[in-house]
């Protein structure tokens, strides 16, 4: 993991209005490091997966900055976010959203064919990251060829697809099984490390968050908890909440 901070965070506020204002994220200050393996944990209605939207340049905040490598891709149009998604940020989701007509090794492909390579170029790249995540024989299914982790796996390569500089995972185990969510953890930890790219991730559990070099905790839209790994626990920023789950956690 760098020094060098990938995303700058400053004053994010993310306001709905449905006949009500309802505030999603509050005042929104984070640095998330090149190479960071990092989760956000909360409550349902915390704001985790409005910050994450916003991160991702999925949604628009009401006022702040994000910078991405320098940028402020706040004040991008809409064509310079699309451009700056699909060569900049990778995502894997619950719900892993593979194609169904395609094969796992053509939705690896989109992202790439989306992004100008050749049929030739992507194809090779698809098959290096099918590789990757241990699908080499599952290369011509379908996702209903395949299991939940297999397609979560699939979707995991599509996102590195274009080698974003951040990886960003929304409940990406949250309808796996214990087992498979281990494994989908460890290898997404294995990618952090090989490849230093930045992983940020949404999660329910604990257990997972665990795994990673930095854990916030976001309730009612702010950030209320910082623990940060030290060898094989993890050291708090300030005196940390964690809710029911305050105890799961290994400080040093």
């Amino acid at each position: 993991m760098s020094d060098k901070n990938i995303i700058e965070i400053r004053d994010l506020t993310k306001i709905y209005k449905n006949g009500v204002d309802v505030l999603a994220v509050d005042g929104v200050n984070l640095d998330i490091k090149e190479g960071e393996f990092l989760a956000i944990v909360g409550p349902s209605g915390s704001g985790k997966s409005t910050l994450l939207n916003m991160i991702g340049l999925l949604d628009t905040p009401t006022s702040g900055t994000i910078r991405l490598k320098d940028v402020d891709v706040t004040k991008a149009t809409p064509d310079e976010r699309a451009r700056f998604r699909n060569k900049e940020l990778g995502f894997v989701f619950q719900y892993h959203h593979l194609i169904p007509e395609f094969s796992a090794m053509e939705n690896v492909m989109i992202p790439l064919l989306i992004a100008g390579k050749n049929k030739d170029v992507a194809r090779a790249r698809a098959q290096e990251l099918l590789d990757k995540v241990n699908l080499n024989d599952k290369l011509n299914n379908r996702p209903n060829q395949l299991s939940g982790g297999q397609n979560q796996r699939v979707a995991v390569a599509r996102a590195l697809a274009n080698s974003p500089s951040v990886v960003i995972g929304d409940e990406l185990t949250g309808n796996l099984d214990t087992k498979t969510s281990n494994l989908i953890y460890e290898l997404l930890r294995e990618l952090n490390r090989k490849l230093d790219q930045t992983f940020i991730l949404v999660t329910h559990d604990m257990h997972m968050a665990e795994k990673t070099d930095r854990i916030l905790r976001l309730v009612d839209g702010k950030i209320v908890c910082e623990l940060k790994r030290q060898g094989d626990g993890f050291i708090e920023s300030k005196v940390c909440d964690l809710g029911e789950d305050n105890g799961k956690i290994r400080r040093v």
